[in-house]
């Protein structure tokens, strides 16, 4: 059993980690750092409060601990980097319903316990967690379909929708009223509360495209920390600090996934910005000129510098290394080869980077959007692996496109531009794309991988 002296020497010792492993999760060359970072302070937290005053149910607390403890194991050995998205969103979905949880446990166990300011503040943050927990529980279920594939990623926009979240609100804020003010507290404003949330929080986030679903995960990502304030309930200092932690940084998150997109943040998070054009979208011209491995090759030999542009295509396939070898293979032949990555290329903050950094591609080969889009006028030979929306000219030619001022990688300038894809189809947000009817883009059809296997065997 520790003293509380010692359970709040580890507290501090933990946020100090936690605030270290943000900072080495800004940068692609300290993510290992902090992760490990992360680890560390999680595993001296969760010591920390099991061996703390008050902990005695051991019975319980180490079988569900170790049940926990390898479900998360099992998961984590188990799920493949294209899982990774809606693997997040279902992880934020549980820290919401935990604060759920607390939220009514709170409340029942502090029923005439508090008298006067006391009572109002904690009854106001027995409101706040439930609410903010329901919204986070049912927005990360319906984000974890949208990015499965289980649900549609198009943007469900019913009729007066922000009239219908004003009134949630409204109500929301009258039951709160009725809540503090009774005598002891009643619990049927908490459920009700409780029941609005859950439909507010799926609404919320069904009104939100598929194109916009990186932003999507950074946001509950915030809400998740924001529930995580369940720690004034508690008494838990640590899981207050953390909890801000995680709120400040996934809102920071979202607002500059949102520059990166020229969306307004407040927009995006009130239903999105699918279908909401003012005129008709320009039509496309021309059609798709497909190529094949063996033209590929020669355009590689052919060029000076290449530049690769990954999408969650690539994940999909699997590609990385592939793509990680192909590129091994013509730096080695005295070529400049580099990687664009736009902020949100794959449906995840940061997805690319993960898999160029698992493919072992060095970090100085991979370069943002902003860095790489002044030299793609000058270069040979561009090859996207399964991006769409991230390299459409529409976002910059077409005002009534739905992804118009959208920043894009301006691959259309390079001197040749192969796309590979499985078919046809638009992207995921479903918006078509002129580049593939442009004069100097040629369709590689098929498996990104396969596509890529071809090339390098041809290369040998």
């Amino acid at each position: 059993m520790l003293s509380q002296g010692s359970v709040t020497a580890a507290y501090i010792a933990a946020s100090v980690l936690f605030i270290l492993s943000l900072s080495g999760l800004s940068k692609q060359e300290t993510a290992k750092n902090g992760v490990f970072y992360g680890v560390i302070g999680m595993a001296i937290a969760i010591i920390a409060t099991v061996l703390g005053p008050g902990v005695t149910n051991y019975l319980m607390l180490v079988p569900v601990i170790a049940l926990a403890g390898l479900v998360g194991w099992y998961v984590a050995n188990k799920v493949e980097m294209t899982q990774m998205p809606e693997l997040v969103a279902i992880l934020h979905s549980f820290v919401g319903l935990a604060a759920v949880f607390v939220g009514f446990n709170s409340h029942l166990e502090g029923l005439g316990k508090y008298v006067g300011a006391a009572r109002t503040i904690h009854n106001v943050e027995i409101f706040l967690g439930v609410f903010i927990g329901a919204i986070t529980f049912t927005g990360s279920i319906v984000a974890f379909g949208k990015l499965s594939g289980k649900m549609s990623g198009n943007a469900l926009t019913l009729p007066g929708r922000h009239m219908l979240n004003l009134a949630a609100i409204v109500v929301s804020v009258i039951l709160a009223i009725i809540f503090c003010m009774g005598n002891p507290e009643p619990s049927w404003p908490l459920v009700v509360m409780m029941l609005i949330a859950f439909v507010f929080g799926a609404h919320l986030v069904m009104a939100i495209g598929g194109a916009d679903m990186p932003v999507v995960v950074s946001m509950l990502n915030s809400y998740s920390g924001w529930a995580a304030a369940v720690g004034f309930m508690l008494g838990n200092y640590l899981l207050i600090v953390t909890g801000a932690l995680v709120g400040s940084s996934g809102a920071i998150l979202s607002y500059i996934m949102c520059a990166a997109m020229n969306r307004s943040f407040i927009s995006v998070i009130l239903g999105g910005w699918g279908g909401e054009a003012t005129g008709a979208q320009q039509e496309v011209e021309g059609e798709m000129v497909p190529t094949n491995v063996d033209s590929v090759v020669q355009q590689l030999d052919d060029a000076d510098s290449v530049v690769f542009v990954p999408g969650y295509g690539l994940a999909v396939a699997q590609a990385q290394g592939a793509v990680s070898e192909l590129a091994k293979k013509l730096r080695a032949k005295g070529k400049e080869v580099r990687f664009a990555i736009h902020p949100v290329a794959g449906r995840l903050p940061g997805h690319m980077n993960v898999l160029l950094a698992e493919a072992k591609v060095p970090y100085d080969y991979v370069l943002e959007m902003d860095e790489i889009n002044g030299d793609l006028p000058q270069t040979d030979f561009v090859m996207i692996l399964g991006a769409n929306d991230i390299v459409n000219p529409a976002a910059q030619d077409d005002p009534n496109s739905p992804i118009a001022g959208m920043p894009v990688l301006e691959v259309w300038k390079a001197k040749n531009v192969v796309i590979s894809k499985r078919g046809q189809g638009r992207g995921y947000s479903g918006v078509e794309n002129p580049l593939f009817f442009k004069d100097n883009s040629r369709m590689l059809y098929g498996d990104a991988k396969d596509s890529l296997d071809a090339i390098l065997k041809q290369m040998d």
